[in-house]
């Protein structure tokens, strides 16, 4: 499905005195990176009476007209919003509107935004799928939210019922009613309950946490009691024996960060015999998740009719698994229910810009299939097809390079440009400089190997899950776990194919593993862009005449090895020089690598088009003669995973990345991550071979 390009006003408001906010309108027009500032020319501010709105509780029509008037009593801001509303419908595109309350002003999560009315006609803001409204929060979690394909969604239920309520004054909850309810609104997204009623276990934190460690789950949707003591949210979990676990929501928060994969949305969902101070202690918590760095987080801002969530939900899943934009679907499912005095309670709170929860695999921007596949199963039959592995099939193991450069950076007090703290090249140059010349390669080795033994210590062999261990021993033991685990992990996949050159711009030795395990003989040649590389003996001083084979496959490494740490292209300096060093003396890659990057089809895995190696990878196959050929070829670009916040439409990719190659290349980009890609491949590749 085409994805709408989405008008984007985002309103920011900020305490200047007690009930006085100043407002800060940004507003992007579609398929433009510019901010536009509206109303900026006068003071923008509203005074909102939180008293005067507490006193309105009991209606929500009523509450939401005294809110709008306070908000747009100032003719700027009316202004303002008119100007980005209009803008928006003269371009025939739905205004994407993000709230984000100020850290001066916590006390406005409290308010009931969605009850907020359109200004210019009255009609309820927030059921209108043209004006779509989320509650925006930035996060201190700078890891990337990583998009999943569509047909992967999984869902995580819980539902606390200790079997000690009445003691708390607190009614039963009906579980199996409740789970019933939650796959009525989840559809066809596939589920794991908690407690699972056939096993008698409980609802514990320690079992839901375990659960999300062990497993990637796109949604959490938890039911539960909950309660405000002295303003902080508290939820009525269960122990070990079926009892009352009082949890204050700040244990959640902190057990759910502390998590490597964590849900992109948790639903926190009011039970049935909740009264209103689960609606606030939920409300209460879900600002704080989004914080910690849950993508998006639903919560029900009070006492929620079960017919109100039972019409709300069924909707609101449908409409994420057309287009997985979570704000879209929640103006929709809102919506549905309008004429019911709670359909505001539903409240989104996100720190997706893109508001986006999936992505669809596949080829060009209508995702269609790949018309060229025969061709590319021919090249791969023939052996002139070269795969080029980027970092996108490392992550899974050491971690991405911007996880690696954010941390160093904060490490370090890292003093440039905040888009500058991603580029592992740049924040490696400032170790140079700040440490000394060795730090950013003696600080890898450290950090991956403490990354490894800490991510990964429930699949290492006991010997290997602390201490000095070597890295390259690490990485072989998780890769030959993941290998076990995942029937299409790319490495052990590529090695099945009979291939004679892979090339790799990455350090470390998964694809020689994996080309082993498949019965090879592989051999390892480096780059030669360094005085240091040339002194290490490759396959052809050895064998002048080696020619690579299938069975003797080259794996050519571009940026060096990580059991070589001279060998590393890992600074500024060092891709400066590479660059010198390959297009100054073509010799230095050996011919048989010179004819693959010239003469076959390339297979682009693994890479962002923005980041440094993928930019000195290109400018290098540039460099090498013969480039006439390659429009003979079906190439072939298999990005990473998306990422929200990243540039990656298809149209534009594909456009940029024709720019690199010469006049006439055929570049087709698949739009999602190795593994996908890698599927359907194994799948093309078996169905030929029949």
């Amino acid at each position: 499905m085409t994805m709408i390009g989405y008008a984007e006003l985002e309103i920011s408001l900020h305490r200047r005195e007690t009930g006085s906010y100043s407002i800060d309108f940004r507003f992007n027009q579609p398929d433009s990176d510019a901010d536009i500032r509206l109303g900026q020319d006068k003071l923008t501010q509203a005074d909102i009476d939180l008293e005067a709105l507490l006193a309105l509780t009991h209606s929500s029509e009523e509450y939401g007209e005294k809110l709008t008037q306070d908000f747009f009593a100032e003719p700027s801001v009316l202004a303002a919003f008119t100007q980005a509303l209009t803008s928006a419908h003269s371009l025939d595109r739905p205004l994407r509107m993000r709230l984000s309350i100020g850290p001066s002003a916590p006390e406005l999560h409290s308010v009931r935004w969605e009850t907020m009315r359109n200004p210019l006609d009255s009609t309820p803001l927030c059921t209108n799928e043209n004006i779509i409204f989320s509650r925006y929060l930035s996060s201190l979690d700078w890891r990337p939210v990583r998009l999943r394909p569509k047909d992967d969604l999984s869902a995580l239920v819980l539902v606390a019922n200790p079997s000690d309520l009445e003691e708390y004054n607190l009614a039963a909850v009906d579980v199996s009613g409740e789970f019933e309810r939650a796959r009525a609104g989840l559809g066809s997204i596939k589920l794991s309950l908690i407690p699972d009623l056939g096993k008698g276990d409980h609802a514990t934190l320690d079992d839901l946490v375990n659960q999300l460690r062990d497993k990637e789950f796109d949604i959490l949707y938890l039911v539960a009691h909950g309660a405000m003591v002295k303003n902080e949210p508290w939820l009525w979990l269960e122990d070990q024996e079926g009892k009352v676990s009082r949890t204050p929501g700040v244990e959640l928060v902190t057990r759910l960060k502390e998590l490597q994969k964590r849900p992109r949305l948790i639903v926190l969902a009011s039970c049935q015999s909740a009264g209103k101070s689960a609606g606030d202690a939920l409300q209460a918590l879900a600002p704080r998740l989004a914080e910690a760095g849950i993508p998006a987080v639903i919560a029900m801002q009070g006492n929620i009719s079960m017919q109100t969530v039972a019409d709300f939900m069924p909707v609101f899943f449908d409409e994420l698994r057309r287009d997985g934009q979570i704000d879209r679907a929640i103006a929709v499912a809102r919506g549905r229910v309008r004429e019911r005095q709670d359909y505001w309670m539903p409240a989104l709170f996100t720190r997706l810009k893109s508001g986006r929860i999936w992505y669809v695999p596949g080829f060009g921007e209508e995702r269609k299939g790949f018309e060229k596949w025969p061709a590319l199963m021919r090249s791969i039959k023939r052996g002139q097809c070269t795969p080029v592995l980027g970092p996108g099939l490392y992550e899974p193991f050491l971690g991405a390079p911007r996880e690696i450069a954010q941390r160093w950076a904060e490490a370090y007090h890292y003093p440039m440009a905040p888009h500058e703290r991603e580029s592992l090249p740049q924040v490696a140059q400032y170790l140079t400089i700040n440490q000394y010349q060795r730090a950013p390669y003696d600080e890898l080795e450290e950090y991956l190997q403490g990354e490894i033994q800490s991510r990964f210590t429930d699949s290492l062999p006991s010997a290997l899950r602390q201490g000095r261990v070597p890295l390259e021993t690490l990485i072989e033991a998780v890769g030959a776990r993941f290998r076990q685990d995942h029937p299409y992990e790319p490495h052990q996949a590529l090695a099945q194919l009979p291939l004679p050159i892979f090339i790799t711009t990455n350090p470390d030795g998964l694809l020689t593993t994996a080309l082993k395990d498949a019965g090879k003989d592989p051999q390892i040649v480096l780059c030669p862009w360094n005085e240091y590389i040339e002194q290490i003996e490759s396959v052809y001083d050895r064998e002048p005449d080696y020619f690579p084979t299938p069975e003797r496959p080259l794996v050519y490494h571009l940026f060096g090895r990580i059991d070589e740490p001279d060998s590393l292209v890992l600074t500024e300096d060092d891709y400066f020089d590479f660059l010198i060093g390959v297009t100054g003396n073509k010799d230095l890659i050996p011919s048989a690598v010179r004819r693959a990057l010239a003469d076959t089809a390339l297979l682009f895995l693994g890479f962002q088009m923005d980041d440094w190696n993928f930019r000195v990878l290109f400018r290098s196959i540039l460099s090498q003669q013969g480039g006439s050929r390659r429009d003979r070829y079906a190439h072939i670009a298999a990005q990473v995973e998306p990422e929200e916040g990243r540039n990656l439409e298809p149209e534009r990719a594909r456009s940029y990345l024709e720019n690199y190659f010469a006049k006439g290349a055929d570049i087709s980009l698949f739009w999602g991550s190795p593994e996908d890609f890698i599927k359907e491949l194994i799948s093309r590749w078996t169905d030929s071979n029949r």
